[in-house]
């Protein structure tokens, strides 16, 4: 480790900038239009989180009051600043299983809200995550990284409280982690700063990190076989979703774009011309680098922006997302744009773990749990039904699974109709009927959209009863041929092994002996 004194490396710079001469020019090569497809994996991971912040926002501030409740008219002034996207009563009352809405004494005016059991212990385990040495150690690492990316080795409170949630940063980072690491950075007055504010302070670099100011792509270059030394090209891992097409000249672009030397994010590149392959390779790593900064590899586009305007570098960011989807994609769920490193994800799921995410995983699956007759069912989140409610099956039991079929993708998780049989059964039928229905369902399965379980049953029932009058014709249905021999076979042992016509020819004989019998009896007298 080194002290404070940044060493800003150029002599390699200057050496390759004028490399490549054959290569198209940046702004020649991007005139192409670059279509921008939609990747339902990656969108799925942006809509799973997309109430998670504010709710825990709203947990963390009522954990805070020493009764641990809170009336709703506190969280709706500072709806603003808890990230609430609807009414908050509206939004608190969504998630049951969380939050506990009640009248204090029982002659409250206004309902309070306190926190269940479930979410307090999952809480618990929050804190420990936080307080554990590992998690300290790596979040200060990555802090220290961020420090020395930026352009003075200073960077406002303010732009790091934006980002807490990106970083996983505890509520109380300033007072029970940057003590902890006095060696790494500390909290200094900035412009504006006054005693006891902590908005105007920054938090400064104390030492340079030779061994932390590596990058990622960096290490991976040297652990492969060729080996990696400064001044080297490293290719950007690259990802695009399907039905993805680039323009010729684009992708040839792009190919000697790869090839050019890797300026790493460490480095000081800003007297670069801003519209140079060079520069844009640079800014695309200094991104690059950030994006893996961030526990979950994905930030808003305006928080990146935010921290590109400080570090003065905010044009080159946005041509960086333009121009490189297959690095970075962006995705506009919900109104806004979310900014996700595309190599770390497969198939939906973040590659490596982390300890924070499986706790915000918990948190999730709680936020999916209702309780119904003291039962908890999970419904699986970003669900139609969940929003709609119940949906009976006579009205739309199969333009559902349509409608599911349709939004998912290869790459996102599909929810059968399966999941919420339960909840679609007609709820004015009583239990026997609705048994009833379901077996004839599954066992004439025929084509009829719309059509109730009860009246499947009766064609059934109306199609054994003409069985014996189609044998004769000679127009034996083919689906029910199974059950014919099935039905003969119970009479027959009914009727001591003898077929039902002959049981019935007996029966008739029987019948008109005892008439004749008596007939007789009658006219002999």
């Amino acid at each position: 480790m080194k002290f404070v004194s940044r060493s800003v490396s150029k002599s390699y710079l200057s050496t390759h900038h004028h490399r490549n001469t054959n290569c198209i020019p940046f702004v020649d090569a991007t005139a192409a239009t670059i279509p921008c497809v939609r990747d339902r994996g990656l969108d799925h991971v942006v809509e799973r989180e997309k109430n998670l912040n504010p709710l825990l926002n709203i947990k963390n501030i009522i954990k805070s009051e020493p009764s641990k409740s809170l009336p709703i008219s506190i969280i709706t002034q500072q709806k603003d600043f808890l990230k609430v996207p609807t009414r908050p009563i509206e939004f608190i009352r969504k998630f049951p299983s969380i939050f506990q809405e009640f009248l204090p004494g029982g002659i409250g005016i206004q309902p309070h809200i306190k926190l269940t059991p479930e979410v307090l212990n999952l809480d618990a385990e929050e804190q420990l995550v936080y307080q554990s040495d590992s998690y300290k150690q790596d979040l200060a690492d990555r802090l220290l990284k961020l420090l020395m990316i930026s352009r003075i080795n200073k960077i406002p409170l303010r732009i790091l409280d934006m980002l807490k949630w990106d970083l996983g940063l505890p509520q109380d980072y300033i007072k029970t982690l940057v003590p902890e690491f006095p060696d790494y950075f500390r909290v200094v007055s900035g412009e504006g700063f006054s005693s006891g504010s902590e908005d105007t302070g920054e938090l400064e670099l104390v030492c340079w990190s030779n061994e932390l100011s590596v990058s990622v792509l960096e290490k991976k270059a040297t652990k492969g076989e060729m080996g990696y030394s400064k001044g080297m090209p490293i290719a950007f891992p690259m990802k695009f979703s399907r039905g993805f097409e680039m323009d010729k000249k684009v992708k040839k672009w792009v190919d000697e774009w790869q090839k050019l030397p890797y300026i790493s994010p460490y480095e000081n590149a800003g007297h670069l011309s801003p519209k140079s392959d060079e520069s844009d390779r640079w800014a695309a790593a200094v991104l690059h680098e950030i994006m893996n900064l961030f526990v979950a590899r994905k930030v808003e586009r305006e928080n990146v922006f935010c921290l590109g305007d400080y570090m003065g570098i905010r044009s080159r960011f946005k041509r960086v997302l333009l121009h490189h989807p297959g690095i970075f994609y962006l995705s506009s769920k919900f109104g806004s744009y979310t900014v996700v490193l595309r190599e770390v994800y497969k198939r939906g799921l973040l590659i490596e773990s982390n300890p924070l995410l499986g706790i915000r995983s918990q948190y999730i699956h709680l936020m999916n749990t209702v309780k119904e007759n003291n039962k908890a069912i999970t419904v699986p989140s970003g669900s139609k039904q969940k929003e709609k409610g119940a949906i009976k099956d006579d009205e739309c039991h199969d333009d559902s699974a349509d409608n599911n079929s349709a939004e998912s993708g290869s790459e996102v998780e599909d929810f059968s109709d399966d999941d919420y049989e339960d909840n679609d059964e007609d709820e004015d039928e009583d239990g026997a009927d609705r048994k009833q229905g379901q077996r004839g369902f599954h066992r004439n399965p025929v084509d009829g959209r719309g059509r109730t379980s009860r009246q499947k049953d009766l064609d059934l029932k109306r199609h054994a009863g003409n069985v014996q009058g189609e044998r004769t014709t000679g127009k034996y249905d083919r689906k029910t041929v199974h059950r014919r021999p099935l039905k003969a076979s119970r009479r027959k042992e009914v009727h001591g092994g003898h077929s039902l016509r002959q049981s019935s020819k007996e029966w008739s004989k029987s019948t008109q002996s005892k008439r004749r019998s008596l007939w007789s009896k009658e006219t002999s007298t």
